[in-house]
């Protein structure tokens, strides 16, 4: 049994992926966000923490014990990046799995969104900022790097840095269940970001 920390669990992605971790693996989860305490009832398997991600104090008593971290923010993400980093080395915790965004790299094709990468779309720009940080630290992680999110088919496709993605969609329970695999094995695509999308 492994300890996996959720940071961002109260949204779509972080509540899709603590399903699957429950329904998957006998792993015990620390739901973290800034509303946890009232979203999640706490269980044998669970427990949940209300916490701000930019209090570093706070963040490096979560990661504590930890076997892995998961995150799925949004707001101020190279902030919080430096934080996750910063608490993860404090503790020393290695495996980090951390949603990003697709387009970072600006590796859409034009046919596919023509505004679709950070040189024609500066609100991308904190996406890629956060990855940055991740990059540059020594800790075993992988970045998800999402298209637009929906309910829809979950098939899906992953390209890995460097190579054109064939689409900019994909659901929800797409992004958990790369996430899930990357957690359940922590050998798996470590130092990687990878693009996921609907197969075309």
């Amino acid at each position: 049994m492994k300890k996996i920390l959720i940071i961002g669990a109260t949204g779509n992605v972080g509540q899709a992926v603590r399903r699957n971790l429950l329904d998957q693996t006998d792993d015990f989860l620390t739901l973290f966000s800034r509303s946890s305490g009232q979203k999640f009832s706490n269980n044998d398997r669970e427990k949940a923490i209300s916490g701000d991600v930019n209090d570093l104090s706070a963040l490096e008593k979560v990661v504590k014990g930890q076997d892995e971290v998961f995150v799925a923010l949004s707001g101020n993400l190279p902030e919080m990046a430096k934080n996750i980093v910063q608490a993860m080395d404090d503790e020393n915790v290695k495996r980090l799995v951390f949603i990003t965004s697709m387009g970072i790299y600006n590796e859409v094709p034009t046919e596919v969104s023509a505004s679709g990468n950070l040189k024609n779309n500066p609100r991308l720009e904190p996406y890629r900022k956060a990855a940055d940080v991740i990059e540059s630290s020594d800790l075993d992680y992988t970045l998800i790097r999402p298209g637009w999110f929906d309910n829809g088919s979950s098939e899906y496709e992953i390209t890995y840095k460097g190579q054109f993605v064939s689409g900019n969609r994909v659901a929800v329970a797409s992004i958990a269940d790369l996430a899930t695999r990357l957690l359940k094995d922590d050998q798996l695509d470590v130092r990687e970001s990878i693009a996921i999308n609907r197969k075309a």
